[in-house]
């Protein structure tokens, strides 16, 4: 699969290896490979997506809150599992829905 990819023969790679922790060593170097810069990258873009979705949750909580009362347990359990693209659903139908089932039905 990665026949692509140079290999270096083992000692050679030793050797290199050995210099990488030298250099770092010496220069007190932070090093991240690109693994675990691409790790950091989809962890944050996850951390992000996730903030997006908790924040358009309890904004539509509030909305909802705010136009029908206090809501029922079914329906702040539909919040707190709902998935980013139900929470912009039902964000569009709380303008138009004339009941808080209104707001849920597809």
């Amino acid at each position: 699969m990665l026949d692509w990819l140079m290999k270096m023969p083992l000692w050679l790679n030793s050797l290199f290896f050995d210099e990488i922790e030298t250099i770092e060593e010496r220069e007190k170097v932070e090093y991240i490979t690109s693994i675990e810069r691409i790790g950091i990258a989809k962890g944050m873009s996850q951390g992000m997506a996730q903030g997006r979705v908790e924040g358009e949750s309890r904004l539509l909580k509030r909305q909802l809150e705010r136009r029908f009362g206090m809501l029922p347990e079914w329906a702040a359990e539909k919040l707190s599992r709902a998935t980013e693209q139900e929470l912009e659903a039902w964000a569009e139908a709380i303008l138009t829905a004339q009941t808080l089932e209104g707001v849920f039905i597809p």
